[in-house]
């Protein structure tokens, strides 16, 4: 048998994760570019801006970049907006360490069937999001994003901190189930966000966004990793503790929740609601569109389409890692223990962080948004393939070589990452309507929601059957997802003119415009 990653790891087992994998969609001009009263309605950053975007040849980047920037971004409502982001990945990213054991211990199961229920677990919790984000959205347009906010939040900390205390499978899926009800966090910090941010300032206000997400990514894992099995990994402190010893992953639920508390709590007292109401803002409001009038504006499918696109190859991937990681080397993983794994993962998240904090705003700004999105996707197969080499190293056992490539191939792999604030911003620039910015949201998240349903019972059991067959030594799943993310390729070609996303182009082409109307003046 290989030597696996992880000498004390030769176990069959086989898990899944999901991702919430974050998404924007912005304000944008009034459909008709229309005059109410004395004011023209803001563009998607809050610019006055008289053209229309009912066509996608219409540009809404047409606004000067130097009058945005005098309306200064507000610091701190972006920094509470990206703290509140961040609960949500600590929470869901917590569990990931420890829930394979945790559903082989409940359940009693074979491991080979440790991988389906997880992924039918988290796939119930997408499909409950799925069914409520459309409600969460008409609710953020009609009441308001801050208490739509605040209830999410709260919600999310009390049944992720309940987690932990499950006894069996039924409550593992009812508590998961429960906190899918509390979705309304991932449709309002986005659209708040953007309705705080002008044209100009977006792409930086996001890149904190998806660095907070990312750092999510990076500390839930460590909590889960760190803190479950507190008797066993921890016993000169809890030793003792009968609670902990009935109930191993309570600590690292409760310690999940309470970051989700901390969160609502700086939301409640904090955030500045940013809704604007009829006669708050200077002008009268258009009668709002339809889901369906908002789903069929010029642009959108194509950008929706390509928004899952994009999704599920993060799902996928999200889904399959931990699987690979558990699974023994000669069955065509890595064999990495529950702390190694909570390492890779925490690796991984850090290394997405940083590539949004810093390359990603200069990357945007030179190349535009979809320039940058295409070049994600010529990244992504290259990093499928990496993994299955991974583990052809462990066989033969080049343990120097796996232990140089891994690590770096995972931080500059980690680029693709970018692709998410792409489609995110391009989701931005495609949105019809500011007076129902969050219902667009919650149709981006429902398709999130809906390709995260299935996701990770389809991949996780594809990887399974790959395994199972001993195909191309259980390499299977990596052959279907190069194949998909080829499949990108084609799919970026396809975004339109107003997605693009080249402000800085744009304003230069405007400012030299205007100096030659003044000049033949």
């Amino acid at each position: 048998m290989a030597k696996s990653a992880d000498p004390t790891r030769y176990d069959q087992g086989v898990t899944a994760a999901t991702e919430t994998t974050p998404l924007l969609l912005a304000l944008e001009s009034d459909l008709t570019g229309q005059v109410y009263g004395e004011a023209t309605p803001p563009y998607s950053n809050g610019h006055a801006n008289g053209k229309t975007p009912n066509s996608d040849d219409a540009s809404p980047d047409t606004a000067d970049d130097g009058e945005e920037e005098e309306r200064p971004m507000p610091y701190l409502q972006i920094l509470l907006l990206c703290y509140a982001s961040l609960a949500e990945p600590v929470a869901y990213f917590a569990i990931f360490p420890f829930m394979p054991e945790m559903v082989y211990r409940t359940g009693n199961l074979d491991k080979s069937d440790v991988g389906f229920w997880t992924g039918f677990i988290e796939s119930l919790f997408s499909l409950v999001q799925m069914v409520l984000m459309i409600f969460y959205g008409r609710a953020a347009d009609r009441f308001g994003r801050k208490p739509v906010l605040v209830f999410s939040l709260a919600g999310i900390s009390v049944f992720t901190a309940l987690f932990g205390l499950s006894k069996t499978l039924p409550q593992m899926i009812a508590t998961r189930c429960l906190a899918g009800m509390f979705a309304g966090s991932v449709v309002t910090v986005r659209t708040m966000i953007s309705e705080n941010c002008t044209r100009a300032s977006q792409a930086r206000a996001f890149s904190w966004y998806m660095f907070t997400k990312n750092l999510g990514i990076f500390i839930g894992p460590l909590i889960g990793g760190a803190l479950s099995n507190p008797v066993k990994e921890m016993s000169s402190v809890f030793g003792n503790s009968t609670f902990f010893a009935n109930y191993p992953y309570a600590l690292a639920t409760f310690v999940a929740g309470f970051v989700c508390f901390t969160a609502t709590l700086t939301s409640l007292f904090g955030l500045k609601e940013t809704l604007n109401r009829p006669g708050t803002s200077g002008f009268k409001r258009k009668v709002e569109l339809s889901t369906w009038e908002v789903l069929a504006s010029p642009g959108v499918p194509i950008v929706l389409c390509i928004f899952a696109y994009t999704m599920l190859l993060a799902l996928a991937f999200t889904a399959v890692m931990p699987v690979f990681l558990y699974t023994p080397v000669d069955l065509g993983g890595i064999g990495f223990s529950d702390r190694w794994i909570a390492i890779f993962i925490a690796v991984a998240g850090g290394s997405q962080s940083i590539w949004m904090l810093l390359p990603f705003p200069p990357l945007q700004r030179r190349l535009g948004t979809g320039n940058l999105l295409r070049g994600c996707a010529i990244a992504w197969p290259f990093m499928f393939v990496t993994y299955p080499l991974l583990n052809e190293l462990l066989r033969h056992n080049r343990n120097t070589a796996f232990w140089v490539i891994g690590p770096l191939s995972t931080v500059f792999l980690s680029g693709v990452s970018m692709a998410f604030a792409c489609v995110q911003l391009c989701l931005n620039d495609i949105s019809p309507s500011s007076s129902v910015l969050a219902t667009v949201n919650a149709l981006a998240l429902t398709v999130n929601s809906g390709v995260r349903a299935v996701a990770p019972v389809a991949f996780t059991s594809l990887y399974a059957a790959g395994v199972k067959t001993r195909f191309c030594d259980g390499q299977l799943i990596w052959f279907v997802l190069v194949a998909l993310a080829l499949g990108l390729n084609v799919a970026v070609y396809f975004l339109p003119a107003r997605a693009e996303g080249r402000y800085k182009k744009q304003a230069d082409k405007k400012a030299a415009s205007d100096e030659d109307g003044e000049a033949s003046g």
